[in-house]
């Protein structure tokens, strides 16, 4: 649910205590503020430093996909560098958060020179395919109660950390179908203990 990638976290915060890191930056970024807006131009390469960010694609109902949620480490805006396209999604802070940014140019010249990053990032890019491919298989062959027990074990206080209305988005649901799944696994958890 929440990506982390302490490898490449621990990388890009080496290069930037570097004497030589011009073209690497970090940015302190507002709760709610938009990163990179769907549908728009990508110059920079981001690297996630502290805090969380959603990524989400509005579909034309207006509806919110939630594709992850971005933790420590996690890089964004490198498919559109790679692929010379428009976003496809937007990335939101969910609280503060501090980001390295990349430039564009400095992101081509490191990844063409420096092999660590380059195998950092196709690394990162295979996680990215396969986590995806894996959570939308999981997704669809099991009920929503048993998704919600996996997030509750893979993050116990994925419920104060993240919106109720970002989770549902997350799972393809609806919120009210949420709360009433969360009540039903508070009720029989609170039977268990009675027993």
């Amino acid at each position: 649910m929440i990506r982390i990638n302490k490898e490449v976290l621990d990388y890009i915060t080496k290069l930037y205590c570097a004497k030589n890191h011009q073209g690497i930056e970090i940015l302190d970024i507002m709760s709610g503020q938009h990163i990179i807006e769907q549908q728009s131009n990508v110059y920079d390469v981001y690297i996630v430093k502290s805090g969380l960010a959603k990524c989400y694609l509005t579909e034309d109902t207006g509806k919110d996909f939630i594709q992850e949620f971005f933790g420590e480490g996690e890089v964004f805006g490198e498919v559109e560098m790679f692929n010379d396209e428009l976003s496809f999604c937007t990335i939101e802070a969910i609280n503060q958060m501090e980001v390295f940014r990349i430039k564009r140019n400095h992101f081509t010249q490191l990844v063409e020179t420096d092999s660590k990053l380059n195998k950092l990032i196709l690394k990162t890019l295979a996680q990215k395919i396969r986590y995806t491919a894996l959570r939308h298989s999981y997704h669809q062959s099991h009920p929503i109660r048993v998704n919600l027990l996996r997030l509750q074990k893979q993050f116990p206080n994925f419920i104060d950390v993240i919106a109720k209305r970002d989770i549902a988005n997350y799972l393809g649901i609806t919120e009210r179908s949420l709360n009433r799944n969360l009540k039903t696994l508070n009720e029989s958890k609170n039977n268990r203990s009675i027993n």
